[in-house]
């Protein structure tokens, strides 16, 4: 392929919606958006196929197309692989999925047509509404040679940063990403509810937390974990951490995340009295 190939994205959700414009806009051509006849998928593919100068269809019989990057959850990849690979003139195609869990091994009935297939996960989170920039961000890729090739040439366009990754390594590499973002969300809306206890409404609680979660992120970007460690456990406090304990009874749920955390602060981090911090917080959970 040495123009840049053309592409078809399957699935016009919070992925797609990032990744088409993106493509087009690092010169690749967008032949289709590939969605379900009927429903908000179909209205979502429409929105993007005009946004990126595309045809919505929703088989890819007379396609023509280089690459099929498949867009959709995880649990609908294999699926997918199976529907597509009904259609004819594979040979010396490329196709893709973003799966961070699953392998290229998800698409194995679309090799056995001839395509050359892997798996390219952006390590970014992607909701409705907003369209992080792809410049930076790091793809995990692994399949076959050809794909790879195609893959990391098209992640190099985008602006991001290629890296192999080993398939037997994917559900742990997907578990990492999961505590960076959407556990991480979850410690937030927990936060929210210790706030609440506090007086303070969630969006008030939002707004005050911003510049402590910011300042929070630089240091860890600057020195890392154990430079960037603050607060009681880091003292060796343990009175403030059973004053903490004893306050957050009121929402166990949020004690429970406190105690777990707190333990890992303690096994992972620096700080000061860790014997006396550890039976404190051992014994708190019972």
């Amino acid at each position: 392929m040495a123009a840049k190939p053309r592409i078809v994205i399957v699935g016009a959700g919070n992925l797609g919606s990032a990744l088409a414009p993106a493509l087009g806009r690092a010169g690749y051509r967008i032949e289709a958006i590939v969605a379900r006849s009927i429903g908000v998928s179909l209205k979502s593919a429409k929105k993007l196929a005009r946004e990126v100068g595309a045809k919505v269809v929703s088989a890819l019989t007379d396609v023509r197309t280089d690459v099929v990057w498949l867009c959709v959850p995880d649990g609908e990849i294999a699926r997918a692989a199976r529907s597509l690979a009904a259609n004819a003139g594979w040979k010396g195609k490329v196709v893709l999925h973003s799966s961070g869990a699953l392998s290229s091994d998800a698409l194995a009935p679309l090799r056995a047509r001839g395509a050359a297939v892997g798996s390219a996960h952006p390590l970014m989170t992607f909701v409705a509404g907003a369209r992080p920039s792809l410049a930076g961000v790091p793809f995990a890729i692994e399949g076959d040679a050809s794909a790879v090739r195609v893959a990391r040439r098209i992640v190099r366009d985008l602006g991001g940063q290629a890296y192999p990754i080993r398939k037997k390594d994917k559900a742990a590499y997907h578990a990492w990403g999961t505590f960076a973002s959407p556990l991480f969300t979850a410690l937030l809306a927990t936060t929210e509810r210790v706030a609440d206890m506090a007086g303070v409404k969630a969006k008030e609680a939002r707004r005050r937390m911003i510049p402590i979660l910011l300042q929070t992120l630089a240091n860890y970007a600057a020195f890392g974990a154990a430079k960037g460690f603050s607060g009681p456990i880091i003292r060796g406090d343990v009175e403030t951490v059973e004053r903490h304990l004893r306050a957050l009874h009121k929402v166990p749920a949020a004690r429970e995340v406190y105690l777990s955390l707190a333990l890992a602060a303690v096994d992972a981090l620096p700080g000061k009295n860790k014997a006396a911090m550890r039976e404190t917080l051992r014994s708190a959970r019972g």
